[in-house]
């Protein structure tokens, strides 16, 4: 039996590190996939390369959104790499979130739109939802 006489109320360490940024908050599984995705790219294009030659935005994004459009409509496996499509498309944010930490990405974004646009599509979206209610299910993969 423990002697609760010998255990500190808190231990300091723990003060210290309960503030830094938390690795244990990650998905292992997923944090280990993306691993070997990034993998693949420094086997093709040389470890990190987006850190000095630096990335475009627009390739970045288009590359996620392909990812993520083949995911949803059915293609859950990329074929020229053998991994997953959402774990692509992870891999590609995180090389082009890194490159803009690193001041390394060329912002080809198209000038800004209005700052209202999205409250401005979420307007549309509650008159549409206002004219029906009661919507019908949708059908899916699961439910055909």
């Amino acid at each position: 039996m423990t002697d609760s006489k010998n255990i500190k109320e808190s231990n300091p360490k723990d003060a210290l590190g309960a503030r830094k940024p938390p690795l244990s908050t990650l998905s292992m599984p997923v944090l280990f996939e993306c691993g070997n995705a990034m993998l693949e790219g420094a086997c093709k294009y040389g470890r990190h390369n987006y850190r000095v030659i630096g990335v475009r935005a627009s390739v970045y994004f288009d590359a996620a959104h392909r990812h993520l459009a083949a995911y949803w409509e059915g293609e859950d496996i990329d074929p020229d790499s053998g991994v997953h499509h959402v774990t692509k498309a992870i891999a590609t944010l995180m090389v082009l979130r890194d490159a803009m930490l690193q001041d390394k990405v060329h912002d080809d974004r198209p000038p800004r739109s209005q700052e209202d646009w999205m409250e401005s599509a979420q307007e549309s979206t509650d008159e549409v939802l206002a004219r029906y209610p009661d919507p019908l299910p949708p059908y899916t993969e699961e439910g055909q």
